[in-house]
């Protein structure tokens, strides 16, 4: 969830004095792209996935505390939830087998930590939300003990000026309110890093934009929330919702939302963060003591500590990630739009799909961005989690076509291709490339595997349906065969 923070209020001359600050760090930062002072020599990928714990029957198990302390490993983290914790994954090159070693060390740690947090009644789902939330679940004594997390939610609700209201319209409707940020903690997504250099930063976010709405239909899984069934991939308008600082009248005057697709292809990675600082006053205006023109001028690199901490708390799909590494500066783009799960495999397929077609597209002669208007890549992305892997799409050159089909005829070799560019391995590019094909040939993802399985007890109480099909679910994730295979 980014920077840790201490409990603590804020006055008005506290939000002056962060506001200027961060534009200070904003100069900085403009003057760091002009000067070249990045890592860019060899980039380095990465991986987040963010987990849902749950007792034996299934429901959500309020632990992740005690999780955490059985775990007693610093690549786990805790999460908004109780409910939830994340693990991060160490960065790698996929030249240099980073796929296998990705896979690798996520089922070894997910094995080690599944073990040990049985030991005190939990155990980890990756789903885009856990179906057996109720709204028993949705209040402040679910949100974990961080203060990061108490003070997030005050200053949206503080901000909206009215509790939450999460109103979706899908295969069924669904109308709920909430006094806390909590229903954002139903979001549980898998994130990718892509390291890049400024020069290519624009092209690899605007790619990264372009194929949204792929990515969203072909990995779908997250069909329930609060008992309904709603979109495929139902974390999308409820993380849009969820932390939503605007008032009915706001949204009427065209304010920004602060989860947020964007409105523009890009031209620099300084055009997000001038529009995270102008758009969007500070959540958490917390001001550090680094004066960061003193320490570039001295040659030392700073931290912008304001400038991080801000742009942390605006929830782009693809966001831009200013980061230190070894005391040297570098971009990545942190792609934050896909589910967890179902399986490690089918996570790494997912990756694999990502980072060989952004890359593909980054490299293109004629970018695809330059082919589509800014709307277009938006309106795909909320068909694509409505409907899923059933999706039908607008792309240059072919006009509406259905997802799946795009992928098949052309999507597939070119992630391939730039799989190959990263260097991957033949055989890495083959076994995971052939789980996304396989998908789409099947039309079955987390999303379509759910729902059918929900549809065979369809006679039976809901919630006891839900608790059901989470652990049949739950037993096939630990087999780690990919969704497409499951009954």
């Amino acid at each position: 969830m980014g920077e840790e923070v201490e409990a603590q209020e804020f006055s008005r001359a506290d939000r002056t004095r962060h506001r200027e600050k961060v534009r200070r760090n904003l100069d900085v930062f403009a003057r760091m792209l002009r000067e070249a002072r990045f890592d860019t020599d060899d980039p380095m990928t990465g991986l987040e996935v963010e987990l849902n714990l749950v007792d034996d029957a299934g429901d959500p198990a309020l632990k992740n505390a005690e999780v955490l302390e059985e775990i007693a490993d610093p690549d786990f983290q805790t999460e908004l939830g109780q409910f939830n914790i994340e693990i991060n994954v160490p960065p790698a090159r996929l030249r240099e087998g980073g796929l296998t070693t990705f896979e690798d060390s996520l089922r070894r740690s997910l094995n080690d930590a599944e073990a040990k947090a049985a030991k005190v009644g939990a155990h980890m789902v990756m789903i885009g939300i856990l179906p057996t939330l109720a709204e028993g679940h949705m209040g402040l004594d679910s949100l974990s003990a961080n203060p990061r997390y108490k003070l997030l939610s005050e200053q949206i609700l503080n901000a909206r000026g009215e509790d939450i209201t999460i109103a979706i319209d899908g295969a069924e409707r669904l109308r709920a309110t909430a006094d806390s940020i909590v229903p954002e903690a139903a979001c549980t997504s898998t994130q990718f890093h892509v390291q890049t250099s400024p020069d290519q930063f624009a092209a690899y976010w605007n790619a990264s934009q372009a194929i949204a709405a792929i990515q969203v239909a072909v990995a779908a899984n997250a069909p329930y929330l609060l008992g309904k069934e709603l979109w495929r991939e139902t974390r999308i308008p409820l993380f849009e919702q969820a932390t939503d600082t605007r008032s009915e009248e706001l949204k009427a005057q065209g304010v920004r939302p602060r989860v947020w697709f964007g409105e523009r292809w890009i031209t620099s990675v300084f055009d997000l963060f001038e529009e995270n600082v102008r758009y969007f006053p500070a959540l958490l205006p917390v001001t550090d003591d680094e004066e960061p023109l003193e320490v570039l001028e001295a040659g030392g690199t700073p931290h912008l500590p304001e400038l991080r901490l801000h742009n942390g708390t605006i929830y782009r799909w693809n966001r831009p990630v200013y980061d230190i590494a070894g005391g040297v500066p570098h971009l990545r783009v942190e792609n934050r739009l896909l589910a967890a799960g179902p399986t490690v495999a089918d996570t790494m397929a997912n990756a694999a799909f990502y980072f060989g077609l952004v890359r593909a597209l980054a490299d293109s002669e004629r970018p695809l961005w330059s082919q589509m208007s800014f709307s277009a890549a938006e309106e795909n992305f909320h068909v694509a989690a409505r409907q899923g892997i059933e999706a039908q799409v607008y792309w240059p050159g072919v006009g509406q076509v259905r997802a799946t089909e795009l992928v098949l005829r052309r999507l597939l070799p070119m992630a391939r291709e730039g799989l190959a560019s990263w260097g991957a391995d033949s055989a890495e590019i083959d076994r995971l490339m052939g789980i996304i094909e396989q998908r789409c040939l099947l039309g079955t993802n987390g999303a379509e595997w759910f729902v059918g399985r929900m549809a065979e007890r369809a006679g039976d109480d809901r919630f006891d349906a839900l608790r059901a099909t989470l652990l049949d679910y739950r037993e096939r994730m630990h087999t780690n065969d990919p969704v497409h295979t499951w009954e």
